[in-house]
């Protein structure tokens, strides 16, 4: 194996438009960001600065680089044409968000009867917690509301011991 600061990356102006649009069309996030850090790289940026720009992990770009100068372009082909399914739920989002913008609901058992109602897509707790994570909803604790103390009565008072430090 090469030592990776040696290879540089340089694309031909067709492949450039050919990365520039896989890096903003493509379904996948995992693919954009390998696309994104193909073309970074290309404009000058370091690993590092790819890596941070991205959001992925050095290792990650050592990863991209490595598979780029094997096999070029056709490495990332394979993510490009990679099935991505998509949920039920996502047709629905607009009519989830309006009902739970109108009426919260407590519980995340409560939103999955609601969104089945709603939908008629019966999902679980975990799909249901991250479609409303994605939706940008996010999980309110409910506490009680402090109720202030009684007031003590005077003989009570007295009874209870008091600290004082003596010389």
């Amino acid at each position: 194996m090469l030592a990776m600061g040696w290879f540089r990356i340089a694309l031909t102006a067709e492949e450039q438009s050919v990365v520039r649009d896989w890096a903003l069309h493509h379904a996948d996030p995992k693919a954009r960001a390998s696309w994104w850090v193909i073309l970074l790289l290309h404009h000058g940026d370091t690993r590092e600065q790819a890596a941070e720009r991205v959001g992925v992990s050095r290792a990650t770009v050592f990863r991209y680089v490595e598979e780029f100068r094997e096999r070029r372009l056709e490495s990332f082909r394979k993510d490009a044409d990679r099935y991505v399914p998509v949920s039920e739920l996502d047709r629905h989002q607009d009519a989830v968000r309006q009902s739970f913008e109108q009426q919260p609901v407590a519980t995340i058992a409560e939103a999955c009867q609601r969104i089945a109602d709603l939908t008629g897509v019966r999902r679980g707790p975990t799909q249901v917690r991250k479609f409303l994570t994605k939706l940008g909803m996010k999980w309110r604790r409910v506490r009680a509301i402090p109720v202030p103390p009684k007031k003590v009565s005077r003989n009570i008072a007295r009874l209870r011991p008091s600290f004082s430090i003596q010389n």
